[in-house]
């Protein structure tokens, strides 16, 4: 899902206001903050240079935040576009990019990943050192990420974003998470999310279960179940801090996060 102003107004879309939105996440608990960049029109945009402004602002002022950026299908099918962040350098480099393993269909429309596509995204990232957030929303794609890491296209401590609940792909169960989370390579951290009303259980299963979490608006545009309350990042990171807290699951710091990430600190 790509939220806009219209369906939730906390949605960050100007530069400033993702710049914002990352400080306050930050302030709250979270450690990565996965970023989509905009154009004056607030539509999704490739543009390196849009990029650059908002890493830089954030490395400046939360110099430990894990800065992660999209190389999208569901905007972009020309490698050039969807790697052009790739190329940024200094001050403005991510330290990783999203990397979806495979085809899949949302409601809003399809994000194609075509297997050459996901090969050539994957060099240009070990050649930039960043490091791929691995998307995952079947099983199958945790077989390539297997296949990729035969082929040295990805090494090291790997990341995965394992995400629950989309009308086409795994459905969003306990049993489901656990196969997911024990199909895994070696050497791999992982973290659940839910689409949509699945996002809190999810977000909950994969505390219990000794992972990580993935929890944002882009995910959930809702705060509760009965869809009454719009949410911002910063409350949905606020409450799985709580959750976590009383789960005697301590929050990382920005430290800690890049040692288990394998980031440089």
């Amino acid at each position: 899902m790509i939220p806009t102003k219209c369906s939730n107004p906390h949605v960050p879309v100007t530069p400033d206001e993702i710049i914002e939105d990352a400080i306050r996440v930050f302030d709250a608990g979270a450690r990565v903050v996965h970023l989509h960049a905009r154009d004056e029109k607030g539509e999704p945009t490739p543009d390196a240079k849009v990029y650059e402004k908002i890493i830089s602002a954030i490395r400046e002022q939360r110099p430990g935040m894990v800065c992660c950026v999209t190389t999208s299908g569901r905007n972009w099918r020309e490698f050039e576009q969807r790697a052009e962040v790739l190329d940024l350098k200094g001050p403005a480099k991510p330290d990783m990019a999203s990397l979806t393993l495979g085809s899949l269909n949302f409601f809003t429309g399809p994000s194609v990943n075509a297997l050459d596509m996901i090969e050539r995204l994957a060099v240009a990232m070990k050649e930039r050192d960043i490091k791929p957030e691995i998307e995952v929303f079947d099983t199958g794609m945790v077989n390539l990420a297997k296949y990729l890491e035969r082929n040295r296209l990805i090494e090291g401590r790997k990341y995965f974003n394992l995400l629950f609940g989309n009308i086409n792909t795994v459905p969003a169960t306990i049993g489901n998470l656990s196969a997911m989370v024990a199909s895994l390579p070696e050497d791999s951290l992982w973290a659940g999310a839910g689409l949509g009303l699945f996002q809190l259980p999810m977000n909950v299963a994969s505390i219990v279960a000794g992972g990580h979490v993935r929890v944002g608006i882009e995910d959930a545009i809702h705060f509760d179940y009965a869809k009454e309350v719009v949410a911002t990042n910063e409350q949905l990171v606020g409450r799985i801090v709580r959750i976590a807290g009383e789960l005697q699951r301590p929050i990382a710091t920005a430290q800690e996060t890049r040692r288990m990430m394998g980031l440089a600190e």
